[in-house]
């Protein structure tokens, strides 16, 4: 029983992951990605300290070890300031379903760094595994070019940058955040140290640039505001407590693998909402991708 409820808990994870995406897809063409990055980590903030204040006892973990906090802190603010402002802004110019496509890359490139600085091996079929998922999500480029949601090549191909910096912010995020999780602790209080300290650093960053103003203004948009908190709601908060459920009650590269399901979900979400016309070669292309994420966690 306990394994069907990890697996069931890993599938709600991609869900939500595919609805946060597309909450924050509505937002950032409404309010621009910027505004929606910055205004996400503190409702996560929120939502995260909350939680831990229920399940802990203390709004933050300010017990923990200073080291903790440097190492977490490193990773939020390379992962979740910097990585996911690429990644805010890719969803603007190509979509959620290409975003978080290309977001596979991640695996690929913790894979391929931890091969060659962190000196992890790397076997054949974790090879193949990087080479079907850059495969996949190359076939679903090109068959994208010219079906975007923007007629401009030059905005579609700045998306593709965007969404590949993502990527790799979100790879070096999580491989900073090794350190920090060193030994027995809580993966929810880690993840309140990460996106505390981006909230902190992309805010300090808006007030030297002079537009905490400018912020507040957009966000007196209604329909950008319900969208940032309900994307903030379904990913930061109810996402990562359900990627907590799974690696808790199943193993961790099936809960992993199922977690990798979200563009595959995003297809008829992007059909249906967004207009985006879903070709035989981009569900092909979608498909292999995330065989080759699913074999990069399995392998």
């Amino acid at each position: 029983m306990s394994s069907y409820v990890g697996e069931i808990a890993a599938l709600a994870t991609a869900f939500c992951w595919s609805l946060t995406s597309t909450f924050f897809s509505i937002a950032g063409r409404a309010v621009g990605s910027v505004v929606v990055n910055r205004a996400r980590l503190v409702l996560a903030v929120f939502f995260l300290a909350l939680t831990h204040l229920l399940i802990q006892g203390e709004l933050l973990p300010v017990h923990a070890e200073p080291s903790r906090w440097w190492w977490l802190g490193c990773s939020g603010i390379i992962g979740l300031a910097l990585g996911d402002s690429c990644l805010f802004q890719a969803l603007v110019l190509v979509g959620p379903h290409l975003s978080m496509l290309l977001m596979s890359l991640v695996p690929v490139v913790s894979t391929l760094v931890a091969w060659a600085y962190l000196n992890e091996a790397m076997n054949p079929v974790k090879l193949g595994a990087v080479l079907l998922t850059v495969g996949g999500i190359m076939l679903v480029v090109w068959a994208k070019r010219d079906l975007g949601i923007t007629n401009d090549h030059r905005h579609y191909w700045i998306g593709i940058l965007c969404g590949f910096g993502g990527a790799v912010g979100q790879a070096f995020g999580l491989i900073t955040a090794k350190k920090g999780l060193a030994g027995d602790f809580s993966g929810l209080s880690a993840t309140l140290i990460r996106v505390s300290v981006a909230t902190v650093a992309i805010w300090i960053f808006t007030f030297i640039r002079g537009e905490v103003r400018s912020t507040f203004q957009r966000l007196s948009n209604r329909k950008a505001t319900i969208s940032i908190a309900a994307g903030a709601f379904a990913g930061p908060f109810l996402g990562i407590w359900l990627s907590m459920v799974a690696i808790k009650w199943t193993y961790v590269g099936v809960a992993s693998t199922l977690m990798a399901l979200t563009p595959i979900m995003l297809l008829p979400i992007s059909y249906w909402i967004f207009g985006e016309r879903i070709t035989v070669w981009s569900i092909v292309g979608t498909i292999v991708a995330v065989a080759g994420t699913a074999l990069i966690f399995l392998a």
